[in-house]
């Protein structure tokens, strides 16, 4: 007879059954997909090999630690082809512009597009045009442009 605390192979393919199924539905950075096939792993060993719970655990949480960071350190990285992507004052740098509003005591506006920024460099007055040179947050650094 069983004793109650043992767990079956059967137990280890749902939980990682479960933990597959979650991780589909949940952003977890892929841990619930090795805890997963950690469990399954546990489960078809246990189906093949006699162990008992303690052995069970320590390998389903060692095979989970392990897979995880076996995969964070081999992970593809995805190379972005837009980096100014939601960094819309950083796709202006380089670009020339015409000075709105004169730039007094190193502050002045710039209208781009809809919209206008704030401007910090040189005292230069309105209707010069200045290159972006930098971005803090939501002021341009800019230069004479030439």
């Amino acid at each position: 007879m069983e004793n109650s605390m043992d767990l079956l192979y059967w137990h280890w393919l749902v939980l990682g059954l479960g933990l597959l199924c979650a991780e589909m539905l949940i952003a977890s950075e892929f841990v619930l997909l090795w805890m997963g096939v950690s469990a399954v792993v546990v489960g078809l060993l246990t189906m093949l090999l006699p162990l008992n719970w303690q052995i069970e655990l320590v390998l389903f949480g060692v095979l989970s630690i392990v897979s995880y960071f076996t995969y964070r350190k081999f992970r593809p990285t995805i190379e972005n082809d837009k980096p100014t992507l939601n960094r819309r004052g950083h796709s202006y740098i380089g670009r020339v512009f015409e000075l709105s509003e004169a730039i007094v005591n190193g502050m002045g506006k710039v209208h781009v597009d809809d919209s206008q920024w704030r401007v910090s460099g040189p005292d230069t007055a309105a209707g010069s045009r200045v290159r972006v040179i930098e971005v803090d947050g939501t002021t341009f650094k800019v230069e004479l442009a030439e």
